[in-house]
């Protein structure tokens, strides 16, 4: 008996090499692995490149798959918003939707 790599159940191997119980856990594996070499080849692509925030300007990162940069993700209006609505919970007064 194994363990399947990816969902860790226990399964009976059919040839002594396989390592996931099932076809759809290998399929699923398999598709997460050339994700994970999409991301790191993406990333060494953008390592020579300076890419710019397109709202303000800031030079991003190489890790930052946004065009904005993480100030520019957040819209003070939402945030002023969501305070008010925190502030309203914990004074007693919920606000339903």
């Amino acid at each position: 008996m194994k363990n399947c790599q990816r969902c860790d159940n226990t399964f009976k191997p059919s040839v002594g090499y396989q390592i996931y119980c099932s076809a759809g856990c290998r399929d699923e594996a398999t598709k997460e692995k050339i994700a994970q070499r999409y991301v790191i080849a993406r990333r060494t692509r953008m390592m020579g490149k300076k890419r710019n925030c397109k709202s303000c300007g800031t030079t991003l990162s190489a890790y930052n798959d946004d065009p904005l940069c993480q100030i520019c993700l957040v819209n003070p209006s939402e945030v002023a918003k969501a305070l008010k609505e925190i502030k309203g919970i914990a004074d007693g007064k919920p606000k339903f939707d």
